[in-house]
């Protein structure tokens, strides 16, 4: 069988023992929402079709591509477990389904996850046996539903402005995974450049001896270990060799995790992130966070990118353009992403899909947290995770204001969950607890907005237009986290009518790079930012203002960008 995106999911916990599940799939739909009465796991007629995993079904690499609202999907496949593998303990992985996932293991319920966008599994050991086992999948999704969080998926039948097509169903890789009966449930690192060590804590299940082994370019540099290891622990490496994670330079350490039997391949990045005032430091160094908009959109698998390769080509194209890193917007981005953005040295942002959620009532705290929550678990490690953004402008709703609350709690409860990297409440507006206060600037006349952003040299409090709704504390970081945005299409003539941007349309090349020239020196020029985030890597379907088309074509050439953007800021050291 030909398995698309084969590669591991997820490359900073990996066991060598798996098996990757994407590839074709029986599937139906069920818009009436009856299979479960129906028992279509277990009476598989109304399997109709045939869908390539893990792409979406509105995606053409999925084989179906079909584009219309749909409420409920299966999906069916049969799997062999030999009778090795069935004496351990079994795991069915799911990198993202969208939105609420129901699994059956040979007839019988096993689990449900309720969220479209972070990783889950389920423990199916005691539902397999040596030989054939069926997989059936339900997925259930309400893209107008004001309690489920959609992103930039688009509410109306046709993409319009700045929302693109659905996702729905599974879009991310599935996978199985045996371990031992005793095994280790999950780490968290905790680097310090200044000391040379890595702090790690963790949990396990059994008793048994735990061994960390650190190396760095196949030198082993550090080792820890604790005899008859249970349940919660912590202990340190100290580091025989110090080699900095920086922006454009990874420099990754491998780390191998044995407890007992169970062997897991990870590894680290040693960094450390703070604010020094207006200074956003990287390792004792003032860093100017050159940020792209990236939508983490495909033209032929929409959410999904269709190779690994892909995932990294995204990357070095923006690095190409002199940007440092990226906010991964209304998206949580797979692992494989943060991955190769550990490798390059790559800053980005982790954020949350929050569009679509009515955030003006207290309920909707039940809708995001859990899965907010979920992804900071999950990506806690990866150094190139520089912060955290739950939310993105909260506007006004149904004639309602947000509910401060839910913002405040998110916050405190991401505080809570990580204390070592900053985060920001609701990027834009309207800010209510937050450790950066960043605006969105998408004023297109370069003297007004040198003029605006200059404002906060003389005053030490930022230009607002939404100053009745949030108010800067004096002294806090601040960055522009997005602007620009300037509409140009190469696909349709630069026409002012097909396509959708920020601004009126420059009339020739030249006056669009002076534009983009003096929005970024501007921002540059500032001693009192930190960053800026530019709008956007790519297209995206109709809104056309990215710095390459949507299939990764270049507009200008990218030394141009390079050159604007990678002069030394006002702020670095």
């Amino acid at each position: 069988m030909n398995i698309p995106r084969n590669e591991h999911p997820k490359p900073q916990f990996q066991r060598n023992n798996w098996v990757n599940l994407n590839g074709e799939w029986d599937f139906c739909f069920d818009n009436g929402r009856s299979g479960i009465p129906r028992k279509i796991y277990e009476d598989f007629t109304a399997f109709d079709r045939k869908i390539t995993v893990p792409f979406c079904v509105e995606s053409e690499l999925s084989g179906i591509g079909h584009k219309d609202f749909m409420y409920g999907v299966w999906y069916k496949r049969t799997i062999e477990i030999s009778s090795e593998n069935a004496e351990k303990r079994t795991v069915l992985h799911f990198g993202a389904a969208d939105y609420k996932t129901t699994v059956f293991i040979n007839g019988k319920e096993v689990g449900c996850h309720k969220g479209g966008y972070v990783s889950f599994s389920f423990d199916i050991t005691d539902y397999v046996a040596a030989g054939e086992n069926t997989i059936v999948v339900y997925c259930e999704d309400d893209t107008r539903c004001p309690m489920i969080p959609r992103g930039k998926q688009s509410e109306e039948y046709y993409s319009h402005g700045c929302d693109y097509t659905r996702t729905t169903g599974i879009w991310q890789t599935v996978w199985l995974e045996f371990t031992e009966k005793s095994y280790i449930n999950y780490v968290k690192y905790y680097p310090d450049y200044r000391t040379g060590t890595l702090a790690v804590t963790g949990e396990v299940t059994g008793c048994e001896n735990l061994m960390l082994k650190a190396s760095y370019e196949g030198r082993e540099v550090g080792t820890a270990a604790i005899e008859n290891c249970s349940g919660t622990f912590s202990l340190t490496l100290n580091l025989s060799e110090i080699h900095l994670w920086e922006a454009g330079h990874g420099r990754l350490y491998d780390l191998c995790l044995t407890y007992g039997k169970d062997e897991v391949l990870s590894y680290f990045g040693l960094r450390n992130i703070w604010f020094d005032g207006f200074k956003f430091m990287l390792n004792g160094k003032s860093v100017f966070q050159r940020l792209i908009l990236d939508q983490g959109f495909y033209p032929d698998g929409i959410y999904t990118a269709p190779s690994d390769e892909e995932l990294l080509n995204d990357i070095k194209r923006s690095m190409a353009c002199g940007f440092n890193g990226a906010r991964l917007h209304e998206k949580v981005f797979e692992e494989r992403f943060l991955y190769h953005c550990d490798k390059e040295g790559y800053l980005v942002w982790g954020e949350y899909a929050n569009w679509g959620l009515d955030h003006t009532r207290p309920e909707g705290i039940y809708s995001i947290l859990p899965e907010w929550l979920s992804e900071i678990d999950r990506d806690f490690n990866h150094p190139a995770i520089i912060g955290w953004c739950p939310f993105n402008e909260t506007w006004d709703m149904y004639g309602r204001k947000q509910h401060d609350d839910i913002l405040s709690l998110v916050y405190r409860a991401t505080k809570a969950a990580d204390k070592t990297r900053p985060c920001i409440d609701t990027s834009g507006n309207f800010h209510v607890e937050t450790d950066v206060f960043d605006l969105h600037d998408y004023e297109q006349n370069v003297s007004i907005f040198k003029e605006n952003n200059d404002k906060i040299i003389e005053t030490g409090i930022p230009w607002d237009r939404f100053e009745d709704r949030q108010t800067y504390k004096k002294g806090q970081p601040v960055f522009i986290s997005e602007y620009g945005g300037i509409k140009w299409s190469a696909t349709d003539g630069n026409s002012r009518d097909v396509s959708w941007g920020y601004g009126d349309v420059p009339e020739t090349e030249e006056e669009f790079k002076t534009r983009y020239k003096g929005l970024t020196d501007a921002l540059l020029d500032n001693p009192c930012y930190f960053g800026f985030c530019y709008t956007q890597l790519t297209d995206v379907e109709q809104e056309q203002n990215g710095v390459y088309t949507y299939d990764r074509k270049e507009k200008f050439p990218t030394e141009f960008f390079y050159n604007v953007n990678s002069r030394k800021a006002a702020i670095e050291d």
